[in-house]
């Protein structure tokens, strides 16, 4: 029963956050002045905000996505999705977020297809989402398919090569 909610609720967010591909989120100050945003956020906010210089600057540093991750999602990007948990604050989101980005463009996957989602430095978020979806670091990318969890990257990943891990989760005989 709590499984079958939770992959009702995840699906209802990730079809609301698709369907208005509106950002909700809250602006807080971190303890250096920046911005820390909680809640969902997207793609777009990040690149637009003037004072997130970190994704710019790691939009430009040259990374070629695993090509294996990059098949599995062409091969799977209709079928899955992706919910992903980042600190504007946290230095791990600083170098994983762009690189994720810069994947998900060399597989063709829409960027509004992903559920971004700010949170604070406790790990926290709007409507206690990281909570209900046990997220205790970030970033933490989890893949979705059909409503249910197929696995999740923590951080760098296991191996420090998180885009490779991605594409083993999507598609395990990698």
């Amino acid at each position: 029963m709590k499984r079958t909610f939770f992959s009702i609720f995840t699906v209802l967010l990730l079809t609301a956050c698709t369907a208005h591909s509106q950002d909700q989120f809250e602006i807080s100050k971190d303890h250096d002045g920046s911005k820390i945003f909680k809640g969902l956020i997207s793609r777009n906010a990040l690149e637009k905000e003037t004072s997130f210089g970190w994704y710019t600057e790691n939009k430009k540093v040259p990374f070629t996505p695993d090509k294996k991750a990059v098949a599995a999602i062409k091969q799977s990007k209709d079928s899955i999705q992706f919910i992903v948990f980042m600190g504007t604050w946290c230095e791990d989101s600083h170098f994983v977020v762009p690189r994720f980005f810069t994947l998900l463009d060399a597989a063709g996957y829409s960027s509004d297809k992903v559920t971004l989602i700010g949170v604070d430095r406790d790990k926290k978020t709007l409507d206690n989402l990281a909570e209900a979806l046990h997220v205790a670091n970030a970033p933490t990318i989890i893949v979705m398919k059909n409503g249910k969890e197929l696995g999740r990257v923590i951080e760098y990943g296991k191996s420090g090569l998180f885009d490779r891990e991605l594409g083993q989760v999507i598609n395990p005989a990698l």
